[in-house]
């Protein structure tokens, strides 16, 4: 029977490195298209509803989606509205991202101290 979650129970022991190193580049692979998805969001949305250029579309949703701010000036309201919701997409965004890339070395962080406990009672 599969299991719902790919991590191991606390009674397993660690996994090997090389497994645990593919578990880590599945979990970087699906943050990277997260943030690639939400880049092109942005880029699509400041060409399309601030009129700025390709370039300038796409280094404006780099620096939003990576909290450094904003870059272009905005004139329209339409685009200041834009602009306010991505930034905010954008931070729930890129927390979740890191949460995403870092979850396995957490959970083999705790595991490891699991087992060493479990260890210590015996």
């Amino acid at each position: 029977m599969a299991r719902s979650l790919p991590y191991e129970r606390h009674h397993e022991t660690l996994l090997p490195l090389r497994t645990f190193l593919a578990r880590m580049a599945g979990h970087a692979t699906v943050a990277l298209v997260i943030l690639a998805l939400s880049l092109g969001l942005g880029v699509l949305g400041y060409h399309g509803i601030a009129g700025l250029r390709w370039i300038d579309a796409l280094e404006n949703a780099a620096m939003i989606l990576t909290g450094m701010g904003p870059v272009a000036k905005l004139h329209s309201d339409g685009a200041k509205l834009f602009a306010s919701a991505y930034a905010l997409f954008s931070g729930v965004v890129f927390i979740t991202s890191m949460g995403i890339v870092i979850t396995p070395a957490l959970h083999r962080l705790l595991h490891h101290f699991h087992i060493e406990a479990e260890r210590e009672q015996r």
